[in-house]
């Protein structure tokens, strides 16, 4: 692991080189991706469905347990990746406008309000 995350673009450029070195671009489309997306976060879910409030909020003190969380965020997120490559999303973009729009849309309250 580096001290410096890696820039996005170049993640993103790694993943499409290793499912291309492996000829798996027939399989990657948009449709496949979604659903290997939604598969993976449902094994994220899976790590917390049974605990508690408690016990979610404390799943990072075990090393397994933590190990298993970053293994699936990393699925998690080398599949939204490449779901976006295919379709020319800009993730990046795509989560700043929807924050922006978010803003407009629950601003926040005025405190004389309560």
């Amino acid at each position: 692991m580096t001290d410096h995350p890696q820039d996005l673009a170049v993640l993103q450029r790694r993943l499409v080189e290793f499912a291309a070195a492996r000829h798996w671009q027939p399989y990657h489309t948009p449709k496949n991706l979604v659903a290997a997306l939604s598969v993976e976060a449902g094994e994220l879910v899976e790590i917390f469905q049974w605990l508690t409030p408690e016990q979610s909020a404390g799943v990072m003190a075990d090393p397994d347990t933590a190990h298993r969380v970053r293994d699936e965020v990393a699925d998690v997120l080398a599949y939204l990746l490449q779901f976006c490559e295919v379709l020319g999303v800009d993730p990046l973009a795509a989560l700043e406008a929807k924050i922006e729009r978010n803003e407009s849309r629950f601003p926040v309250p005025d405190p004389r309000d309560d």
